[in-house]
């Protein structure tokens, strides 16, 4: 079963995409980007409904979507938190334990696609649009968020940099979206003519090139206080991204670890952000 997915599909949707592309190339960019923007898994296991059920939750609609909310209530400062690809709001209850203790108002929410939200895909403009609304809604003066969601703050600050926000918490977080995009060219084994095609695709429908898009070149405007914690050994981010970011970002402080590899959930990291956030 793992050969199918990890050798056999990959082959079939990188072949189909390719013959497509040499009647269609918007037809192949369009299925290329849908394919690569759908998660396999981050919905709610039942292991996770015990930590999730201690919160006030709710749904609110941005847009399309349906989004899961968590609030867990405290009378102290608000705080946001984002998860990463194929995750869901589960990810942060160590955190949210920590930070209850500090009285702080916590707020999570599950991305399109993931947790108990609706939609089928998932990327990040449209998770930075859900941000955005959430930033208005709830109005926090913190954000951290753990690799895309990571990514994803960034980006929003870049796109919707008036708001509540003071200070952002990235965790074993990209920056590239071309480091994504190469991966999945040489997984799939696309043509050019593909990527040429996808590249298209996101100018038309994100006004960026694939190229453009650097979370690290974003933060060279962004003035409000920033935690960076990348760890060396992680394996889905190079920690490359965050050090390029941290050398763009004037009022960022940057933390490497070892061994915690790329989830960084341990209580070493949470004592971190609880130590910046009460700084």
């Amino acid at each position: 079963m793992k050969k199918i997915y990890t050798v056999v599909l990959p082959f079939i949707f990188g072949t189909y995409f390719n013959l497509l592309a040499l009647f269609s190339k918007k037809k192949a960019a369009k299925k290329a980007f849908l394919l690569f923007c759908t998660p396999r898994k981050g919905k709610i296991t039942s292991n996770q409904k015990k930590f999730l059920a201690t919160a006030k939750d709710r749904f609110i609609t941005i847009g399309n979507h349906s989004i899961k909310v968590y609030e867990w209530s405290g009378t102290g400062t608000t705080v946001l938190l984002a998860h990463g690809w194929e995750s869901n709001s589960w990810r942060w209850h160590k955190l949210v334990a920590i930070l209850k203790e500090q009285n702080y108002h916590i707020v999570a929410f599950d991305a399109p696609a993931h947790g108990d939200s609706s939609g089928a895909i998932f990327n990040v403009p449209l998770y930075a649009d859900c941000m955005d609304h959430m930033i208005n809604t709830y109005l926090p003066k913190y954000v951290v968020g753990h690799s895309i969601g990571g990514m994803t703050a960034l980006y929003q600050q870049h796109k919707f940099p008036k708001n509540s926000v003071q200070k952002l918490v990235t965790i074993g977080a990209p920056s590239e979206l071309s480091v994504f995009m190469e991966q999945y060219q040489e997984t799939l084994n696309l043509s050019k003519r593909v990527m040429l095609a996808l590249d298209a695709y996101f100018v038309e429908h994100f006004g960026f090139h694939i190229a453009d898009f650097k979370t690290f070149l974003f933060t060279k405007s962004l003035a409000k206080s920033g935690l960076i914690l990348h760890d060396e050994e992680d394996s889905i981010a190079h920690i490359s991204a965050s050090e390029k970011v941290h050398q763009n970002w004037k009022n960022s402080n940057f933390i490497r670890t070892r061994g915690l590899g790329h989830s960084m959930h341990q209580d070493q990291v949470n004592r971190e952000i609880l130590k910046f956030l009460n700084s």
